[in-house]
């Protein structure tokens, strides 16, 4: 994990203004990958105090922007902020538990970003989510008693 002397020189980098909150949401989207908004704001008040929901947003929107964490949003579920960015890779979404985690690229180095038709388009990403069920929400499923319907 990155250190606050590494997260400061990201921010400079990207000629962004060190600040408390900025620092806090950094460390935040590094140690716990695949945060929604809600989370990264309670990571964030349990580091600093209060902080508004605003300040949060306006950060992870200039974070976003500046390239240093990486906006996913798989169908259903809120903004997840990730800090694996600069690279081609997908997620996989657990249908049960809304759990993620990072998928390489199966074959070469951008296979993906070759579009059957491009429709005259200058493609530059591509985003895969796989669906499926994790193996928690696996084995819970096989081993739990059905539950019975209430309405009946």
């Amino acid at each position: 994990m990155p250190t606050t002397s590494n997260f400061e020189q990201m921010l400079r980098g990207a000629s962004l203004r060190v600040t408390r909150p900025r620092l806090s949401v950094l460390s935040a989207v590094h140690s716990q990958p695949h945060l929604d908004t809600d989370s990264i704001i309670g990571v964030v008040r349990a580091d600093l105090g209060e902080v508004s929901h605003q300040a949060v947003y306006d950060v992870l929107r200039a974070l976003t922007a500046a390239g240093l964490v990486r906006r996913i949003q798989p169908t259903g579920s809120p903004a997840r902020y990730e800090s694996r960015v600069g690279d081609n890779h997908h997620h996989v979404v657990c249908r049960s538990c809304g759990t993620i985690a990072d998928v390489d690229c199966a074959v070469g180095e951008v296979p993906c970003l070759t579009a059957s038709d491009d429709h005259g388009f200058t493609i530059d990403e591509a985003e895969v989510i796989y669906w499926g069920v994790c193996p928690d929400c696996s084995t819970t499923t096989r081993t739990d008693p059905p539950r019975k319907d209430s309405r009946v």
